[in-house]
Protein backbone atom coordinates (compact mmCIF):
# COMPACT_ATOMS: atom_id res chain seq x y z
CA UNK A 1 0.00 0.00 0.00
CA UNK A 2 1.74 3.48 -1.18
CA UNK A 3 1.84 5.86 2.22
CA UNK A 4 3.68 8.94 2.71
CA UNK A 5 7.62 8.47 3.71
CA UNK A 6 9.78 10.01 6.46
CA UNK A 7 9.87 10.78 9.94
CA UNK A 8 7.83 12.44 12.59
CA UNK A 9 9.38 15.62 13.76
CA UNK A 10 8.61 17.15 17.05
CA UNK A 11 9.17 21.04 17.80
CA UNK A 12 8.84 21.60 21.54
CA UNK A 13 8.65 25.39 21.93
CA UNK A 14 8.80 25.40 25.23
CA UNK A 15 11.63 24.46 25.24
CA UNK A 16 12.87 25.53 21.97
CA UNK A 17 14.44 21.98 20.93
CA UNK A 18 13.18 19.51 17.67
CA UNK A 19 13.76 15.55 17.76
CA UNK A 20 12.95 13.48 14.57
CA UNK A 21 11.05 10.34 14.94
CA UNK A 22 11.00 7.16 12.63
CA UNK A 23 7.30 6.12 12.55
CA UNK A 24 7.00 3.92 9.46
CA UNK A 25 4.95 1.23 10.77
CA UNK A 26 2.30 4.30 11.54
CA UNK A 27 3.00 5.43 8.20
CA UNK A 28 2.09 2.04 6.99
CA UNK A 29 -0.96 1.13 8.64
CA UNK A 30 -2.76 5.11 8.09
CA UNK A 31 -0.98 6.20 4.87
CA UNK A 32 -0.56 9.48 6.21
CA UNK A 33 -2.28 13.13 6.40
CA UNK A 34 -5.64 12.36 9.06
CA UNK A 35 -5.15 8.99 9.98
CA UNK A 36 -1.44 9.63 10.86
CA UNK A 37 -2.35 12.88 12.57
CA UNK A 38 -4.48 10.78 14.81
CA UNK A 39 -2.97 7.75 15.38
CA UNK A 40 0.39 9.95 16.91
CA UNK A 41 -2.17 12.14 18.64
CA UNK A 42 -3.19 8.37 20.85
CA UNK A 43 0.23 7.82 21.25
CA UNK A 44 1.69 11.29 22.09
CA UNK A 45 -1.57 13.00 23.70
CA UNK A 46 -3.03 12.64 27.13
CA UNK A 47 -6.81 11.86 26.47
CA UNK A 48 -7.24 14.99 29.26
CA UNK A 49 -5.30 17.29 27.82
CA UNK A 50 -6.38 20.79 28.12
CA UNK A 51 -7.13 22.49 24.16
CA UNK A 52 -5.03 25.32 25.30
CA UNK A 53 -2.58 23.73 27.62
CA UNK A 54 1.51 22.72 26.38
CA UNK A 55 0.44 19.39 26.45
CA UNK A 56 -1.95 19.50 23.42
CA UNK A 57 -0.15 19.13 19.96
CA UNK A 58 -0.58 20.23 16.53
CA UNK A 59 0.21 17.40 13.87
CA UNK A 60 0.49 18.87 10.37
CA UNK A 61 0.93 15.86 8.06
CA UNK A 62 0.52 15.14 4.38
CA UNK A 63 0.15 12.05 2.15
CA UNK A 64 1.92 9.88 -0.77
CA UNK A 65 -0.15 12.27 -3.33
CA UNK A 66 1.77 15.05 -2.30
CA UNK A 67 4.19 13.28 -4.39
CA UNK A 68 2.37 13.13 -7.22
CA UNK A 69 1.64 16.22 -10.15
CA UNK A 70 -1.97 15.04 -10.00
CA UNK A 71 -4.97 17.25 -9.53
CA UNK A 72 -7.14 17.37 -6.59
CA UNK A 73 -3.87 16.95 -4.18
CA UNK A 74 -2.68 20.29 -3.45
CA UNK A 75 -3.97 19.86 0.38
CA UNK A 76 -2.39 19.09 4.36
CA UNK A 77 -4.16 18.19 7.54
CA UNK A 78 -4.14 19.23 10.95
CA UNK A 79 -5.16 17.18 13.86
CA UNK A 80 -5.26 18.30 17.42
CA UNK A 81 -7.94 19.23 20.28
CA UNK A 82 -10.28 20.99 19.10
CA UNK A 83 -11.29 24.28 21.72
CA UNK A 84 -14.83 24.68 20.01
CA UNK A 85 -15.74 20.79 20.29
CA UNK A 86 -13.21 19.70 23.20
CA UNK A 87 -12.22 16.73 21.34
CA UNK A 88 -9.96 15.45 19.02
CA UNK A 89 -10.74 17.20 15.27
CA UNK A 90 -9.04 17.01 12.18
CA UNK A 91 -8.97 20.11 9.66
CA UNK A 92 -8.09 20.35 6.19
CA UNK A 93 -6.70 23.16 4.15
CA UNK A 94 -5.58 23.64 0.18
CA UNK A 95 -3.74 26.04 -1.78
CA UNK A 96 -0.30 25.30 -2.19
CA UNK A 97 1.80 24.20 0.91
CA UNK A 98 1.66 20.99 1.30
CA UNK A 99 4.68 20.29 -1.27
CA UNK A 100 6.71 23.10 0.28
CA UNK A 101 6.14 21.31 3.49
CA UNK A 102 6.93 17.77 1.76
CA UNK A 103 10.34 19.41 1.06
CA UNK A 104 11.56 19.43 4.77
CA UNK A 105 11.59 15.65 4.11
CA UNK A 106 8.94 15.04 7.63
CA UNK A 107 5.83 13.21 7.44
CA UNK A 108 4.54 15.11 9.82
CA UNK A 109 5.28 18.08 12.06
CA UNK A 110 4.32 18.40 16.15
CA UNK A 111 4.12 21.41 17.60
CA UNK A 112 3.69 20.66 21.12
CA UNK A 113 4.63 22.70 24.63
CA UNK A 114 4.24 26.28 24.92
CA UNK A 115 6.34 29.85 24.31
CA UNK A 116 7.35 32.71 26.41
CA UNK A 117 7.55 35.05 23.92
CA UNK A 118 5.69 35.09 20.18
CA UNK A 119 7.83 33.00 17.91
CA UNK A 120 7.83 32.44 13.94
CA UNK A 121 9.05 28.43 14.08
CA UNK A 122 10.92 27.82 10.75
CA UNK A 123 11.15 24.50 9.47
CA UNK A 124 13.55 22.97 6.81
CA UNK A 125 15.24 19.78 5.49
CA UNK A 126 18.15 21.09 7.51
CA UNK A 127 16.52 21.42 10.99
CA UNK A 128 14.44 24.10 13.21
CA UNK A 129 15.36 27.92 13.79
CA UNK A 130 13.09 29.99 16.56
CA UNK A 131 12.81 33.06 15.67
CA UNK A 132 11.13 35.90 18.42
CA UNK A 133 8.55 38.19 16.70
CA UNK A 134 7.28 40.31 19.46
CA UNK A 135 6.71 43.34 16.67
CA UNK A 136 3.93 41.14 15.21
CA UNK A 137 1.52 40.49 18.08
CA UNK A 138 -2.20 41.61 16.76
CA UNK A 139 -0.56 41.27 13.31
CA UNK A 140 -3.35 40.23 10.47
CA UNK A 141 -2.84 37.39 8.22
CA UNK A 142 -1.39 39.59 5.23
CA UNK A 143 0.73 41.51 7.68
CA UNK A 144 2.50 38.33 9.08
CA UNK A 145 3.10 36.41 5.35
CA UNK A 146 3.93 39.94 4.09
CA UNK A 147 6.85 39.87 7.22
CA UNK A 148 8.18 36.61 6.32
CA UNK A 149 8.95 37.62 2.90
CA UNK A 150 10.36 40.84 3.18
CA UNK A 151 12.63 39.28 6.18
CA UNK A 152 13.33 35.51 4.76
CA UNK A 153 12.57 35.32 1.05
CA UNK A 154 9.54 33.05 2.03
CA UNK A 155 6.12 33.41 -0.40
CA UNK A 156 2.69 33.05 1.28
CA UNK A 157 2.88 29.49 -0.17
CA UNK A 158 5.38 28.51 2.42
CA UNK A 159 3.38 29.67 5.45
CA UNK A 160 0.91 28.64 8.02
CA UNK A 161 0.10 31.50 10.59
CA UNK A 162 -2.45 32.72 12.53
CA UNK A 163 -4.07 36.00 12.97
CA UNK A 164 -5.51 38.45 15.84
CA UNK A 165 -7.87 35.60 16.46
CA UNK A 166 -5.73 32.96 17.11
CA UNK A 167 -4.04 35.02 19.48
CA UNK A 168 -6.99 35.80 21.70
CA UNK A 169 -7.86 32.07 21.51
CA UNK A 170 -11.01 32.96 19.70
CA UNK A 171 -12.62 28.97 19.53
CA UNK A 172 -13.13 29.64 15.97
CA UNK A 173 -9.69 30.71 15.04
CA UNK A 174 -8.35 29.29 11.86
CA UNK A 175 -4.53 28.40 11.05
CA UNK A 176 -4.35 30.14 7.36
CA UNK A 177 -2.25 29.31 4.65
CA UNK A 178 -1.24 30.77 1.57
CA UNK A 179 -3.74 33.63 3.22
CA UNK A 180 -6.88 32.74 2.31
CA UNK A 181 -7.02 28.87 2.52
CA UNK A 182 -7.93 27.95 6.28
CA UNK A 183 -7.46 24.89 8.24
CA UNK A 184 -10.77 26.62 9.58
CA UNK A 185 -13.41 24.10 11.23
CA UNK A 186 -12.89 23.84 15.24
CA UNK A 187 -10.30 26.60 15.98
CA UNK A 188 -6.96 25.32 15.84
CA UNK A 189 -5.57 28.66 15.52
CA UNK A 190 -6.57 29.33 18.56
CA UNK A 191 -4.00 26.21 19.97
CA UNK A 192 -1.16 27.99 18.09
CA UNK A 193 -1.73 31.22 19.11
CA UNK A 194 -2.43 29.64 22.98
CA UNK A 195 1.30 27.78 22.20
CA UNK A 196 2.26 31.79 21.26
CA UNK A 197 3.01 30.72 17.56
CA UNK A 198 2.18 33.04 15.04
CA UNK A 199 3.28 31.05 12.07
CA UNK A 200 5.44 28.02 11.04
CA UNK A 201 7.27 27.94 7.38
CA UNK A 202 8.18 25.06 5.43
CA UNK A 203 10.71 25.02 3.32
CA UNK A 204 13.90 22.53 1.90
CA UNK A 205 14.54 20.42 -1.06
CA UNK A 206 14.33 17.06 0.39
CA UNK A 207 10.97 15.62 -1.05
CA UNK A 208 10.42 11.82 -0.25
CA UNK A 209 10.97 9.53 -3.46
CA UNK A 210 7.63 8.26 -4.04
CA UNK A 211 6.89 6.45 -7.12
CA UNK A 212 3.12 7.39 -7.71
CA UNK A 213 1.64 4.99 -10.54
CA UNK A 214 1.18 6.94 -14.03
CA UNK A 215 -2.62 6.56 -13.66
CA UNK A 216 -2.10 9.92 -12.09
CA UNK A 217 -2.29 11.20 -14.96
CA UNK A 218 -5.33 9.73 -16.23
CA UNK A 219 -7.28 12.07 -13.41
CA UNK A 220 -5.59 14.65 -14.13
CA UNK A 221 -6.41 14.85 -17.53
CA UNK A 222 -9.99 14.36 -17.36
CA UNK A 223 -10.05 17.69 -14.44
CA UNK A 224 -8.12 19.54 -17.24
CA UNK A 225 -10.82 18.61 -19.84
CA UNK A 226 -14.10 18.61 -17.78
CA UNK A 227 -16.45 21.55 -17.77
CA UNK A 228 -18.37 20.98 -14.66
CA UNK A 229 -19.94 24.18 -13.07
CA UNK A 230 -17.70 24.19 -10.30
CA UNK A 231 -14.68 25.35 -12.36
CA UNK A 232 -16.87 28.70 -12.56
CA UNK A 233 -19.13 28.64 -9.50
CA UNK A 234 -17.18 26.51 -6.87
CA UNK A 235 -19.48 25.18 -4.28
CA UNK A 236 -21.76 28.17 -5.06
CA UNK A 237 -22.58 26.49 -7.94
CA UNK A 238 -25.27 24.73 -5.43
CA UNK A 239 -26.71 27.55 -3.86
CA UNK A 240 -29.63 27.76 -5.80
CA UNK A 241 -30.62 23.80 -5.85
CA UNK A 242 -30.42 24.14 -2.03
CA UNK A 243 -32.87 27.36 -1.86
CA UNK A 244 -35.25 25.50 -3.74
CA UNK A 245 -35.58 22.34 -1.98
CA UNK A 246 -35.52 24.17 1.00
CA UNK A 247 -32.15 23.15 2.17
CA UNK A 248 -30.63 26.66 2.85
CA UNK A 249 -30.50 27.59 6.49
CA UNK A 250 -32.04 30.95 6.66
CA UNK A 251 -32.44 33.43 9.33
CA UNK A 252 -30.26 32.15 11.67
CA UNK A 253 -31.71 28.40 11.31
CA UNK A 254 -35.23 29.34 11.98
CA UNK A 255 -35.72 29.04 7.50
CA UNK A 256 -35.08 26.89 5.28
CA UNK A 257 -34.96 28.98 2.10
CA UNK A 258 -34.03 32.74 1.44
CA UNK A 259 -36.04 34.82 -0.61
CA UNK A 260 -33.10 37.17 -1.68
CA UNK A 261 -30.74 34.26 -2.54
CA UNK A 262 -30.24 35.67 -6.45
CA UNK A 263 -28.22 38.39 -5.04
CA UNK A 264 -25.89 35.41 -3.29
CA UNK A 265 -25.68 32.74 -5.68
CA UNK A 266 -23.33 30.99 -8.01
CA UNK A 267 -24.44 33.46 -10.77
CA UNK A 268 -23.85 35.97 -8.59
CA UNK A 269 -19.99 35.17 -7.35
CA UNK A 270 -19.19 34.23 -11.46
CA UNK A 271 -20.25 38.06 -12.24
CA UNK A 272 -17.50 39.05 -9.58
CA UNK A 273 -14.66 36.25 -10.10
CA UNK A 274 -11.79 37.91 -11.99
CA UNK A 275 -9.19 35.57 -12.92
CA UNK A 276 -9.01 31.47 -12.22
CA UNK A 277 -8.15 29.94 -9.20
CA UNK A 278 -6.45 26.76 -7.76
CA UNK A 279 -4.21 24.95 -5.48
CA UNK A 280 -1.38 23.05 -5.78
CA UNK A 281 -1.08 21.37 -9.25
CA UNK A 282 -4.67 21.07 -9.47
CA UNK A 283 -6.42 21.38 -13.71
CA UNK A 284 -9.46 22.21 -11.94
CA UNK A 285 -9.36 25.01 -10.77
CA UNK A 286 -12.78 25.65 -8.54
CA UNK A 287 -11.21 28.30 -6.32
CA UNK A 288 -13.05 31.99 -6.66
CA UNK A 289 -10.77 34.91 -6.86
CA UNK A 290 -13.35 37.72 -6.88
CA UNK A 291 -13.35 41.58 -6.92
CA UNK A 292 -15.94 44.76 -7.09
CA UNK A 293 -13.99 47.73 -7.84
CA UNK A 294 -16.99 49.82 -7.36
CA UNK A 295 -16.53 49.00 -3.66
CA UNK A 296 -13.02 48.34 -3.47
CA UNK A 297 -13.57 44.87 -2.18
CA UNK A 298 -11.29 42.17 -3.39
CA UNK A 299 -10.76 38.37 -1.71
CA UNK A 300 -10.86 34.76 -2.58
CA UNK A 301 -14.56 33.32 -2.32
CA UNK A 302 -17.12 33.04 -1.02
CA UNK A 303 -17.81 29.38 -0.81
CA UNK A 304 -21.58 28.31 -0.48
CA UNK A 305 -20.82 27.45 3.48
CA UNK A 306 -20.00 31.68 3.75
CA UNK A 307 -22.93 32.41 1.33
CA UNK A 308 -25.14 30.68 3.87
CA UNK A 309 -23.26 31.74 6.83
CA UNK A 310 -22.82 35.22 6.10
CA UNK A 311 -26.17 35.62 3.54
CA UNK A 312 -28.79 33.45 4.23
CA UNK A 313 -28.45 32.69 7.44
CA UNK A 314 -27.80 37.02 8.73
CA UNK A 315 -30.09 37.79 6.11
CA UNK A 316 -27.75 39.40 3.23
CA UNK A 317 -28.50 39.49 -0.13
CA UNK A 318 -25.69 41.15 -1.87
CA UNK A 319 -22.61 39.15 -2.47
CA UNK A 320 -20.16 42.06 -2.24
CA UNK A 321 -21.69 41.93 1.46
CA UNK A 322 -20.64 38.72 2.01
CA UNK A 323 -17.31 39.14 -0.28
CA UNK A 324 -16.23 41.93 2.64
CA UNK A 325 -16.91 39.41 5.62
CA UNK A 326 -15.26 36.67 3.90
CA UNK A 327 -11.89 38.65 3.46
CA UNK A 328 -12.38 39.73 7.02
CA UNK A 329 -12.31 36.23 8.44
CA UNK A 330 -9.39 35.67 6.25
CA UNK A 331 -7.13 38.84 7.54
CA UNK A 332 -7.82 38.11 10.96
CA UNK A 333 -7.89 34.52 10.73
CA UNK A 334 -11.20 32.62 11.49
CA UNK A 335 -13.43 30.41 10.27
CA UNK A 336 -16.00 31.53 7.92
CA UNK A 337 -19.24 29.23 8.91
CA UNK A 338 -18.47 29.36 12.78
CA UNK A 339 -18.06 33.26 12.58
CA UNK A 340 -20.98 34.14 10.19
CA UNK A 341 -23.19 31.62 12.02
CA UNK A 342 -22.17 33.31 15.28
CA UNK A 343 -23.07 36.88 13.78
CA UNK A 344 -26.29 35.27 12.51
CA UNK A 345 -26.90 34.06 16.61
CA UNK A 346 -26.44 37.78 17.70
CA UNK A 347 -28.74 39.03 14.99
CA UNK A 348 -31.62 36.84 15.95
CA UNK A 349 -31.09 37.94 19.91
CA UNK A 350 -30.91 41.54 18.60
CA UNK A 351 -33.70 41.52 15.71
CA UNK A 352 -31.02 42.68 13.11
CA UNK A 353 -30.66 40.70 10.70
CA UNK A 354 -29.74 42.26 7.33
CA UNK A 355 -27.52 45.04 9.62
CA UNK A 356 -23.97 45.05 7.30
CA UNK A 357 -22.28 47.58 9.20
CA UNK A 358 -22.95 45.52 12.72
CA UNK A 359 -21.86 42.77 11.13
CA UNK A 360 -18.81 44.02 9.70
CA UNK A 361 -18.03 45.56 12.85
CA UNK A 362 -19.06 41.92 14.89
CA UNK A 363 -16.63 39.96 13.08
CA UNK A 364 -13.42 42.42 13.75
CA UNK A 365 -14.88 42.96 17.76
CA UNK A 366 -14.82 38.87 17.68
CA UNK A 367 -11.50 39.05 16.71
CA UNK A 368 -10.11 41.15 18.85
CA UNK A 369 -12.56 39.86 21.46
CA UNK A 370 -13.77 43.61 22.17
CA UNK A 371 -17.23 44.17 23.92
CA UNK A 372 -19.92 41.60 23.08
CA UNK A 373 -17.45 40.17 20.26
CA UNK A 374 -15.44 38.45 23.81
CA UNK A 375 -18.12 36.36 24.43
CA UNK A 376 -19.15 35.42 21.10
CA UNK A 377 -15.58 34.54 20.69
CA UNK A 378 -16.81 31.72 22.60
CA UNK A 379 -18.87 29.85 20.36
CA UNK A 380 -22.71 29.44 20.21
CA UNK A 381 -23.07 26.42 22.50
CA UNK A 382 -20.95 28.75 25.31
CA UNK A 383 -23.13 31.75 24.57
CA UNK A 384 -26.50 30.52 23.40
CA UNK A 385 -28.11 30.78 26.64
CA UNK A 386 -27.10 34.70 27.39
CA UNK A 387 -28.64 35.93 24.21
CA UNK A 388 -31.61 33.32 24.66
CA UNK A 389 -30.92 31.53 21.35
CA UNK A 390 -31.39 28.07 20.09
CA UNK A 391 -27.78 26.32 20.68
CA UNK A 392 -27.86 25.22 16.80
CA UNK A 393 -24.49 23.28 17.28
CA UNK A 394 -23.76 19.50 17.19
CA UNK A 395 -20.71 18.68 20.00
CA UNK A 396 -20.20 22.52 19.80
CA UNK A 397 -19.58 22.63 15.94
CA UNK A 398 -22.44 24.76 14.33
CA UNK A 399 -24.32 23.62 11.76
CA UNK A 400 -23.11 23.58 7.53
CA UNK A 401 -25.04 24.84 4.83
CA UNK A 402 -27.04 21.54 3.70
CA UNK A 403 -30.11 20.89 6.04
CA UNK A 404 -30.11 17.90 8.06
CA UNK A 405 -33.83 18.82 8.51
CA UNK A 406 -34.32 18.97 4.67
CA UNK A 407 -31.57 16.48 3.83
CA UNK A 408 -32.08 13.45 6.95
CA UNK A 409 -29.00 11.53 5.78
CA UNK A 410 -27.03 14.34 6.26
CA UNK A 411 -28.99 15.14 9.32
CA UNK A 412 -27.76 12.00 10.91
CA UNK A 413 -24.40 12.36 9.79
CA UNK A 414 -24.17 15.62 11.48
CA UNK A 415 -25.04 14.12 14.66
CA UNK A 416 -22.74 11.02 14.78
CA UNK A 417 -19.82 12.90 13.06
CA UNK A 418 -16.62 12.89 15.29
CA UNK A 419 -15.98 16.86 14.31
CA UNK A 420 -19.79 17.53 14.88
CA UNK A 421 -21.85 19.38 12.51
CA UNK A 422 -19.92 19.17 9.72
CA UNK A 423 -20.91 18.62 5.94
CA UNK A 424 -17.18 17.16 5.15
CA UNK A 425 -17.16 14.62 7.41
CA UNK A 426 -19.36 12.54 5.05
CA UNK A 427 -20.88 14.52 2.42
CA UNK A 428 -24.33 12.31 2.74
CA UNK A 429 -25.50 15.69 1.22
CA UNK A 430 -24.40 15.53 -2.19
CA UNK A 431 -26.45 12.07 -2.70
CA UNK A 432 -29.70 13.57 -1.16
CA UNK A 433 -29.67 16.37 -3.31
CA UNK A 434 -32.33 15.48 -6.27
CA UNK A 435 -30.15 15.54 -9.30
CA UNK A 436 -31.23 14.62 -12.60
CA UNK A 437 -27.83 12.53 -13.50
CA UNK A 438 -27.51 11.25 -10.25
CA UNK A 439 -27.87 7.66 -10.81
CA UNK A 440 -26.93 6.79 -7.07
CA UNK A 441 -29.17 9.32 -5.77
CA UNK A 442 -30.97 8.50 -2.23
CA UNK A 443 -34.76 10.36 -1.46
CA UNK A 444 -33.87 13.24 0.94
CA UNK A 445 -36.31 12.37 3.70
CA UNK A 446 -36.20 9.34 5.79
CA UNK A 447 -33.23 7.39 7.05
CA UNK A 448 -33.81 3.88 6.62
CA UNK A 449 -31.02 2.07 5.01
CA UNK A 450 -29.23 5.24 5.24
CA UNK A 451 -26.81 4.47 8.29
CA UNK A 452 -24.52 1.80 6.55
CA UNK A 453 -24.40 5.04 3.98
CA UNK A 454 -23.00 7.39 6.23
CA UNK A 455 -20.65 5.09 7.37
CA UNK A 456 -19.31 3.73 3.75
CA UNK A 457 -19.35 7.81 2.93
CA UNK A 458 -17.26 8.81 6.49
CA UNK A 459 -15.29 5.74 5.24
CA UNK A 460 -14.24 7.27 2.06
CA UNK A 461 -14.11 10.70 3.26
CA UNK A 462 -11.34 9.52 5.82
CA UNK A 463 -9.26 7.28 2.88
CA UNK A 464 -9.07 11.16 1.06
CA UNK A 465 -7.70 12.79 4.16
CA UNK A 466 -5.36 9.98 4.44
CA UNK A 467 -4.42 10.24 1.17
CA UNK A 468 -4.56 13.39 1.13
CA UNK A 469 -7.04 13.41 -2.02
CA UNK A 470 -9.55 16.91 -2.49
CA UNK A 471 -13.42 16.18 -1.66
CA UNK A 472 -13.95 17.17 -5.25
CA UNK A 473 -12.26 14.91 -7.00
CA UNK A 474 -15.24 12.09 -6.39
CA UNK A 475 -16.12 12.17 -10.31
CA UNK A 476 -12.70 11.63 -11.10
CA UNK A 477 -11.29 8.87 -8.49
CA UNK A 478 -13.11 5.90 -9.18
CA UNK A 479 -12.93 2.22 -6.50
CA UNK A 480 -10.39 1.01 -9.45
CA UNK A 481 -8.54 4.37 -9.14
CA UNK A 482 -7.81 4.42 -6.14
CA UNK A 483 -6.78 1.45 -6.21
CA UNK A 484 -4.40 1.77 -8.99
CA UNK A 485 -2.62 4.77 -7.34
CA UNK A 486 -2.08 2.67 -3.80
CA UNK A 487 -1.95 -0.11 -4.93
CA UNK A 488 -4.53 -1.70 -2.66
CA UNK A 489 -7.86 -3.66 -2.74
CA UNK A 490 -10.63 -0.97 -2.54
CA UNK A 491 -12.09 -2.23 0.29
CA UNK A 492 -8.68 -2.87 2.00
CA UNK A 493 -8.19 1.19 1.66
CA UNK A 494 -11.87 1.87 2.82
CA UNK A 495 -10.75 -0.13 6.07
CA UNK A 496 -7.87 2.38 6.69
CA UNK A 497 -10.93 4.90 6.59
CA UNK A 498 -13.02 3.10 8.91
CA UNK A 499 -9.74 2.62 11.48
CA UNK A 500 -9.51 6.47 11.89
CA UNK A 501 -13.14 7.00 12.60
CA UNK A 502 -12.97 4.58 15.29
CA UNK A 503 -10.11 5.63 16.86
CA UNK A 504 -11.22 9.55 16.18
CA UNK A 505 -14.25 8.41 18.57
CA UNK A 506 -12.24 6.32 20.87
CA UNK A 507 -10.37 9.34 22.04
CA UNK A 508 -13.02 11.11 22.38
CA UNK A 509 -14.93 8.34 24.27
CA UNK A 510 -12.04 8.55 26.31
CA UNK A 511 -12.41 12.35 27.02
CA UNK A 512 -15.93 11.31 28.51
CA UNK A 513 -18.39 11.60 24.87
CA UNK A 514 -21.04 9.25 24.56
CA UNK A 515 -24.60 8.67 22.59
CA UNK A 516 -25.97 11.61 24.07
CA UNK A 517 -23.46 13.73 22.31
CA UNK A 518 -24.71 12.20 18.98
CA UNK A 519 -28.00 14.61 19.09
CA UNK A 520 -29.78 17.58 16.98
CA UNK A 521 -31.52 20.17 18.01
CA UNK A 522 -34.28 18.65 15.80
CA UNK A 523 -36.51 15.57 15.61
CA UNK A 524 -35.71 13.38 12.31
CA UNK A 525 -38.59 9.97 12.18
CA UNK A 526 -36.54 7.04 13.17
CA UNK A 527 -33.31 8.57 14.73
CA UNK A 528 -32.93 6.71 17.29
CA UNK A 529 -33.43 3.14 15.98
CA UNK A 530 -30.96 4.97 13.14
CA UNK A 531 -28.38 5.11 15.70
CA UNK A 532 -28.61 1.82 17.03
CA UNK A 533 -28.17 0.41 13.18
CA UNK A 534 -25.19 3.42 12.89
CA UNK A 535 -23.36 1.91 15.62
CA UNK A 536 -23.89 -1.75 15.33
CA UNK A 537 -22.70 -1.58 11.76
CA UNK A 538 -19.59 0.52 13.18
CA UNK A 539 -19.23 -2.24 16.01
CA UNK A 540 -19.44 0.55 18.88
CA UNK A 541 -21.17 0.28 21.70
CA UNK A 542 -24.65 1.33 21.83
CA UNK A 543 -23.66 3.75 23.97
CA UNK A 544 -21.55 5.21 21.33
CA UNK A 545 -18.31 4.66 22.71
CA UNK A 546 -15.08 2.86 21.72
CA UNK A 547 -13.34 0.53 23.96
CA UNK A 548 -9.47 0.84 24.77
CA UNK A 549 -9.05 -2.94 23.84
CA UNK A 550 -10.63 -2.11 20.49
CA UNK A 551 -8.66 0.41 20.14
CA UNK A 552 -5.45 -0.92 20.70
CA UNK A 553 -6.09 -3.91 18.29
CA UNK A 554 -6.51 -1.05 15.45
CA UNK A 555 -2.95 0.62 16.79
CA UNK A 556 -0.85 -2.97 17.35
CA UNK A 557 1.38 -3.99 14.48
CA UNK A 558 0.39 -6.68 12.21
Amino acid sequence: MLHAAGPLLTVDVSTQTSERTAIDTVLERFIGGRGVGTALAHERVPFDADPFGPENSLFFTTGPMQASTMSFTGRMNCTGISPQTDRLLSSNAGGFMSRNFAATGNAAVEITGQSDELLIVHVTDGGVEFEAVPELEDATVPEVTTYIDETHGLSSEHVACIGPAGERRVRFASIMTTESRAFGRGGLGAVLGAKNVKAITFDGDSSPDLEVPSIQMDVHRDAATSDHIMKRQGTTSVTDLANEVEALPTRYFSELSFEGVEGINGDAVEDRKYTRGTCSACAFACKLPTKDDERGVETEGPEYETVMSFGSNCAVDDIVDVMQSNELCDRYGMDTITCGNVVAAYLASEDEFGNVELIHDLVADIAHRDGVGDRLAEGIERFHEDLEVENWTVKGLDFAAHDGRTLHGQGLSYAVANRGADHMFSTMYAWEYPLVDADDALEPTGLEGKPAVVIEQENARALEDCGIVCRFSRSFMTPDRFEGLFDAEYESLLEVGSRVVTLERHFNSRRGFDRDDDSLPYDLPGFENALDEYYDHRGWARDGTVGTSHATEILADD
